[in-house]
């Protein structure tokens, strides 16, 4: 997979390097042309080239950068919160979509945040704006058995997704939309303490932004999905040698 002799885990950390360093795969390969302690570290005793980096980005699955991700945050509460944001996609990715006829801007980015450690252990990505509520489902889905609260604002406000929640054993914290008086009750009963540790998922929005661009630069919609969630990884990564 991916061309040449590297193994798979030494490619992912590349990658990830990749990333940190916010460089073009030519311009990390160049770098690590100069940094041969790092080399030996990653476990490379050459440079690879840099369109191999590029083809093991391609070809690695994408269920193998979500196994990435869900490593890189082991430190878990348990509890934590859903949100989204938009990030910018830049001129060459806009040249495709010219190319193939799609004219949005921006990806829509969801992530499941841990509202302790403010990990990011999940990220959903489209390119259009799917509904929060349709959303939400599908990375709690993916994250039950890790979960015991779930805060998210009232653009998740669905029963079926409360409902969901608590037959996974996940204490819904989310906001009802004021449609009826009753609802005014329905968030008056919630515990305001916990649903305000929403925010850090906007905190680990702004962080990832600042440390690491609001722009993907893949070319084409599924690797800007995986570039989105090797990012997250790198967030993580940074948040781990922080504070170890």
């Amino acid at each position: 997979m991916g061309g040449g002799s590297y193994a798979e885990w030494a490619m992912l950390t590349v990658n990830a390097l990749r990333v940190e360093l916010g460089k073009s795969y030519r311009g990390t390969c160049d770098l690590l042309a100069e940094m041969p302690g790092i080399l030996a570290e990653i476990g490379l005793s050459r440079v690879p080239h840099f369109t191999t980096v590029h083809a093991w980005f391609v070809e690695v699955p994408t269920e193998r950068w979500r196994a990435f991700l869900g490593a890189s945050a082991q430190k878990r509460s348990g509890h934590a919160a859903l949100d989204a944001t938009g990030f910018d996609r830049d001129h060459p990715s806009r040249h495709y979509a010219q190319r193939a006829h799609y004219h949005l801007r921006a990806l829509k980015v969801t992530a499941l945040v841990d509202v302790e450690t403010l990990y990011i252990t999940d990220i959903h990505s489209a390119a259009g704006k799917p509904s929060d509520f349709r959303v939400g489902p599908q990375v709690a889905r993916r994250n039950a058995g890790d979960l015991r609260s779930l805060a998210a604002d009232s653009g998740y406000d669905s029963m079926a997704f409360r409902g969901g929640l608590r037959e996974n054993g996940v204490r819904p914290l989310i906001k009802h939309r004021i449609l009826a008086p009753f609802d005014h009750a329905h968030n008056g009963r919630m515990d305001t303490d916990a649903y305000n540790q929403r925010w850090m998922a906007e905190t680990a929005f702004s962080s990832l932004k600042r440390t690491l661009g609001a722009t993907v630069h893949a070319r084409s919609w599924w690797l800007e999905f995986r570039e989105m969630t090797l990012k997250a990884t790198v967030y993580n990564l940074r948040r781990s040698v922080r504070y170890s």
